[in-house]
């Protein structure tokens, strides 16, 4: 008989086991084997699944974060883009419709008839379309270049030219940086 306050933890010293799970393990009894280390059910293994579930799910979270965060950046450029075409199209269309005003004040330029307040105007006109990147070329004795020019007859220069001039200008051509908004329309020299 036992008492209420005591333990059975196994067979005394002096009796023998009945089964073979009431024998004692061979050993050393304070260190599981390797294998025993972390039973299924303990709470050491349902701590570090729990590990490895939070760290799964900021894993997941974290490649979330980075790909919104391309995904903005990639707006954020596509954006910007635009926005410049836009802007660049809306110069583009202003100034388009300003170059016959540009054609009559070089033309009157070359006939001297300009003067007075009208000059005032003319400088201000060829300022703010400068502001905006608009350049005009074309002139006598440039190299001739089938991007920038249009070539509308061929006119004898004085002197022999080793390679295609431009020896009359019937009409500048613009350009707003690297691209031409107008080819000039010239006459050219051909070498002979």
């Amino acid at each position: 008989m036992t008492n209420s306050h005591e333990e059975v933890v196994g067979p005394l010293p002096h009796e023998e086991p009945e089964t073979a799970a009431e024998q004692p393990l061979e050993g050393n009894l304070e260190q599981p084997a390797e294998s025993e280390s972390v039973a299924a059910d303990s709470p050491a293994a349902e701590a570090g699944e729990a590990v490895t579930d939070w760290e799964a799910v900021a894993a997941e979270r974290t490649e979330d974060l980075q790909r919104i965060t391309a995904e903005y950046v990639n707006y954020k450029r596509r954006v910007d883009r635009d926005r410049n075409l836009a802007r660049q199209a809306g110069v583009e269309a202003v100034v388009t419709d300003l170059m016959p005003v540009l054609d009559s004040i070089a033309l009157a330029r070359t006939h001297d008839d300009l003067a007075g307040g009208f000059k005032l105007v003319a400088d201000e006109l060829e300022k703010v379309t400068g502001k905006y990147g608009l350049v005009a070329f074309g002139e006598v004795g440039e190299e001739f270049d089938p991007n920038r020019h249009d070539a509308l007859m061929e006119i004898p220069i004085e002197g022999g030219v080793t390679v295609t001039t431009v020896s009359q200008v019937m009409q500048q051509g613009y350009a707003i940086g690297e691209r031409v908004i107008r080819p000039a329309r010239v006459g050219v020299a051909n070498p002979s």
